[in-house]
């Protein structure tokens, strides 16, 4: 099979097993650039040249996790080519090649940065757009696709379809979102565009606001309000302040679309106050029954417990 013959049928491939075009898009870009380094026939591949290639790549300069998307596509790629197309090769690009990446803390508001925030935003579609990403963990992709189909007012919730992963979820609106989301509509112009957010000025006037224009808005905002934050982190303050608040995981889990409980739990080492509070109840139960403060009369005891 040639070389182009083998993207164009990889391509179909993708979308058969209903790809979001993103991710079609982005598997075809990286592997056309790999196709073009790689310079002999895609059977001849072997694993010395995929690290010839991750050593190409770390020249450009191209961050880890950039590089192991690379190495994903094409390894998607090799893996069709022998499951799917019988192709009797080993598959060059191996597990142990990916590089290890860094485990960053989940970056996120203080509880007093955000109405610092909040107070910069008086456009009303600006203001929907971030107490969505603050109150129900939008992503910034999830946000740009809403659709008004998606909203129901009425019931307060929003469902997201085809989230990350091609997964769909339901996530619900608190007062203060519903109230943003409803004051925008009302004022939202009476496009055919079914997207939510539309752009309000210029030549594109009354087309679908891009993800990069959202992430514009919020430079625009932080600049003003003097802190560094990105779409991102509201999701991430999202998360942490519920987990503050005692909510579950699971439900924690739920509704922000994570396939694993792990990724979840990487909120619990920063979320220091439920720890505080959780240490302080234990071990003030600790220090009254193994009486190592003396002299406590009853209404210490009480307090202990309490």
């Amino acid at each position: 099979m040639a070389i182009t013959d083998a993207v164009i049928q990889y391509r179909r491939f993708l979308k058969r097993r209903n790809c979001s075009a993103n991710t079609v898009k982005n598997y075809m870009h990286t592997l056309r650039q790999f196709v073009l380094w790689v310079n002999i026939p895609i059977e001849h591949v072997k694993g010395r040249k995929i690290l010839g290639y991750i050593d190409h790549l770390r020249a450009r300069r191209l961050q880890p996790k950039t590089i192991n998307c690379h190495l994903d596509s094409i390894r998607g790629f090799y893996n069709y080519l022998i499951d799917e197309e019988d192709l009797k090769i080993d598959n060059p690009v191996k597990r142990n090649y990916n590089l290890r990446l860094p485990r960053p803390l989940p970056r996120y508001l203080r509880d007093e940065d955000v109405p610092r925030l909040f107070d910069q935003i008086k456009n009303y579609r600006d203001r929907a757009i971030f107490m969505l990403m603050l109150r129900c963990g939008l992503r910034l992709e999830e946000t740009a696709n809403l659709t008004l189909r998606a909203i129901d007012l009425r019931r307060a919730q929003l469902f997201i379809y085809e989230g990350k992963g091609g997964k769909d979820r339901v996530v619900y609106l608190s007062g203060d979102a519903l109230e943003a989301l409803s004051t925008y509509l009302k004022k939202r112009s009476s496009s055919r565009v079914t997207k939510v957010f539309l752009v309000e000025k210029g030549d594109y006037k009354g087309k679908a606001l891009s993800m990069r224009g959202i992430q514009k808005r919020m430079e625009y905002y932080a600049r003003k309000a003097g802190l560094k934050v990105s779409c991102h982190q509201l999701r991430h303050t999202m998360a942490t302040q519920l987990l503050n608040a005692d909510a579950d995981l699971v439900i924690i889990q739920d509704l922000l679309g994570h396939n694993q409980i792990r990724t979840t739990q990487r909120y619990c080492k920063v979320s220091n106050l439920k720890v505080q509070r959780d240490y302080h109840k234990a071990i003030n139960k600790v220090v009254l029954r193994h009486g190592l403060k003396k002299g406590l009369d009853s209404a210490d005891k009480n307090e202990l417990l309490n």
